[in-house]
């Protein structure tokens, strides 16, 4: 069935159904004509979608503002040289550019000089085309995407544990439902507004919500205990917790027997951390760290007079012996050790048998709107489709065999983002970005920008002329959400159906037209382009695999109680979907979950004289990632039009700062200048940047590229800086 059939389901009202081009929330949404507006279209909330129920933030508002021609590209770009200026060109001039560029640098330099980068906001079908692409047509191992920055850290660490990695393994309506909630570097209030009203449902049903997060941000200050430790010690923070419920007698001893392993040599880790050691490493009092740990194990939710700060309405008695959560985000997986202190909140919630029942279980809010299924079907690295690893032999065979290639013509894994973006210029010569504006979100970014001019060759596909794209020998003006057909998976690992609304301006096609047109001239044609088509394939090549799609289609997904999706995995068509994992089993080959024995290391960037304090980085509630769609947007750039520098007053005052100040924050990559905000809402050690914009405000000009080495995720959220007046 081809796109056209999933064009506006419901054109007699003139309404499509359809979901934000944004964050992994994937609010359901109703777009209307309206011919007053210059995109054509108006946003509504979908009353009905189950996830947001009708509500969406203001980018979720205001997101067809970004369909208008006037505010995106509108034909192909060609830089013919060096020292030439971008020009539009015909479609066929551009791909043939592109395409003999390609074939030169294969040529010259081998199949493996040549690499994709793509993005977790890219729809199922395009992220599984990339990685066939790279794999089939160019023969290169050297695909990763921004998604390495968004999940990889969780994702590893709920590889270990559970041997399935789905963001969220229940629903997010669970959350309402649920005793206590450990929410640990999260700020929704600003990142997912919409999901919000689970979290005030939550409390307004008796439950506790425990926010750990170096800053008080809205989300916080909805919190019964707020826990501010210091940035990259979290693995200390969550072992303090967990040798509290050891040594008051609060695990779950026959959880731990009946469905877990491993737990002595985490036992033996865990008596390291007393709470007082604790408060000496992450500036969480120990009293807070005992207050917590007991409020999380439903033994009480006081201080037990120790001198912690009592959660508001504590009677100081153990009451709830309930259900309970752990949700992790960046915060604590943006680390030189995310893996490990993922692993140790998992471990706290195993030790207090709070996983693997109903309303209880670990899970992690995925940010990007597919940066769930961006990974389970090829755009990583080191996986093929249906989160299968391409280093083994069975998977290997499988999808070799859906896409008509011997299985050892496949190449092996690739290098993960941050290594290949530093590998441009030198081992890759040339590169194909999809979906990801890498010169503003990289970490070291202008390191990422010195790599990708040293490029013999760089083809950008965007929607706008971004950051990424003005360095770019060619630009294919794409696609978005609103114009196209596609699939999704969000945070709950819901399947869904986008649905194509309008058509696309004159001069604008699919990423997936890029890919056939390329795929044509160099070698192979026949490369699918239609969705339908494309999402029937993945779905066989995901058959049997982890994430396993194979039950799913077009059809279904639309048909699915109008339009709600379905929950992976879904092996067989007449499957109901899986909202719920982990209720019999775990998804370690003998069903019981992994205790990972992880300690914590100090940070490779610790405060020095010369750079004393630490910098941590994050979202607004106006902006979205890189900022290259919302910056486009009048409204949002109204309510937050540029960077700024948060910090504390003592630290204002030690500086010499004043509120609005022009602020220089230097570290051993370089500088970022933007505004001071100055307010208590901060650690006094601490300063925090948004990072949605380019220029001299740009945040990632700070970061640095250190790395996790279990998962790759770059260690956004510790840099040690220092911070001056702008002179």
């Amino acid at each position: 069935m081809g796109m056209d059939a999933f064009a506006d389901t419901t054109a007699a009202t003139a309404v499509t159904r359809t979901h934000c081009p944004y964050c992994a929330l994937q609010c359901g949404m109703e777009l209307r004509a309206d011919p007053a507006d210059g995109s054509g279209l108006r946003a509504a909330g979908w009353e009905a979608f189950p996830v947001n129920k009708g509500a969406l933030c203001q980018k979720g508002a205001t997101a067809t503002e970004v369909l208008n021609p006037a505010a995106r590209l509108g034909s192909p770009l060609l830089r013919r040289h060096r020292d030439a200026e971008l020009e539009p060109v015909t479609w066929d001039e551009a791909l043939d550019f592109a395409a003999a560029r390609i074939s030169a640098t294969a040529a010259a330099h081998g199949r493996d000089a040549v690499g994709i980068f793509g993005g977790g906001g890219l729809t199922h079908e395009k992220a599984y085309s990339l990685g066939k692409f790279a794999r089939v047509v160019l023969q290169t191992p050297h695909i990763d995407y921004n998604g390495r920055f968004c999940m990889s850290a969780a994702a590893a660490a709920s590889q270990r544990a559970f041997g399935v990695d789905r963001g969220l393994p229940f629903p997010l309506a669970d959350v309402a439902h649920t005793d206590v909630i450990l929410l640990v570097g999260s700020n929704l209030a600003d990142t997912m507004p919409p999901a919000l009203r689970y979290f005030t449902a939550q409390r307004e049903n008796g439950g506790r919500l425990i926010v750990v997060d170096p800053r008080r941000t809205r989300t916080a200050e909805q919190a019964d205990l707020h826990l501010q430790p210091v940035p990259g010690t979290d693995a200390a923070l969550a072992a303090g917790m967990l040798h509290v419920l050891i040594a008051e007698h609060l695990i779950d001893e026959e959880f731990i027997a009946a469905r877990t392993d491993g737990f002595e040599e985490v036992r033996a880790e865990a008596l390291r951390w007393w709470p007082e050691r604790v408060e000496a490493v992450c500036g969480v009092p120990a009293g807070d760290v005992r207050a917590a740990a007991r409020m999380f194990a439903g033994a009480g939710t006081g201080t037990g007079g120790d001198g912690g700060t009592k959660a508001r309405g504590d009677s100081g008695t153990g009451t709830r012996a309930g259900t309970g959560m752990i949700l992790t985000a960046r915060g604590t997986e943006q680390q030189a050790d995310g893996a490990d202190a993922v692993n140790a909140w998992i471990n706290l919630a195993l030790a207090a048998g709070k996983a693997g029942r109903p309303y209880c279980g670990y899970g992690a809010i995925t940010g990007q709107g597919n940066g769930q299924g961006g990974r389970e079907h090829g755009q990583k690295a080191d996986q093929l489709p249906g989160y299968r690893k391409i280093t083994d032999p069975a998977a290997r065979e499988h999808v070799a065999g859906v896409w008509g290639v011997p299985a050892d013509s496949l190449p092996g894994p690739g290098r993960p983002a941050v290594e290949l973006l530093a590998s441009c210029g030198t081992d890759i010569r040339a590169l194909l970005v999809a979906g990801s504006n890498p010169v503003v979100s990289a970490p070291d970014a202008a390191f990422v920008a010195s790599r990708l001019a040293a490029l013999d060759f760089l083809a950008v596909c965007d929607v706008v002329l971004s950051e990424t794209a003005a360095l770019a020998d060619v630009v294919f003006p794409v696609t978005q959400w609103a114009e196209e057909a596609g699939t999704m998976t969000n945070l709950e690992g819901r399947v869904l159906l986008r649905r194509q609304a309008v058509a696309p301006p004159e001069g604008v096609r699919s990423d997936l037209d890029v890919l056939g047109g390329l795929a044509e001239r160099l070698g192979s044609p026949g490369f699918l382009t239609e969705p339908a088509v494309i999402f029937a394939e993945l779905a066989r090549a995901s058959a049997g695999g982890v994430a396993d799609y194979s039950g799913l289609s077009y059809e279904r997904l639309d048909a699915s109680s109008e339009g709600e999706g379905l929950h992976w995995p879904c092996p067989t068509p007449d499957h109901p979907g899986t909202p719920r994992m982990f209720l019999d089993a775990f998804g370690t080959p003998d069903g019981r979950a992994r205790f990972v024995a992880v300690g914590h290391e100090p940070a490779v960037e610790e405060p020095t004289a010369e750079f004393p304090y630490r910098l941590t980085t994050g979202r607004v509630l106006a902006q979205y990632q890189s900022g290259a769609q919302t910056r486009r947007v009048r409204s949002l750039n109204a309510a937050e039009p540029g960077s700024f520098v948060q910090l504390h007053p003592d630290l204002a005052a030690a500086v010499g700062v004043a509120e609005g100040d022009a602020v220089r924050v230097t570290s051993r990559r370089g500088s970022a200048v933007a505004p001071a905000r100055i307010n208590d809402l901060i650690r006094s050690d601490t300063v925090f940047m948004p990072f949605h914009w380019a220029g001299a405000g740009r945040a990632n000009s700070v970061t640095r590229r250190t790395t996790d080495p279990v998962s790759g995720m770059p260690a956004f959220k510790t840099a040690a800086v220092r911070v001056e007046v702008a002179r």
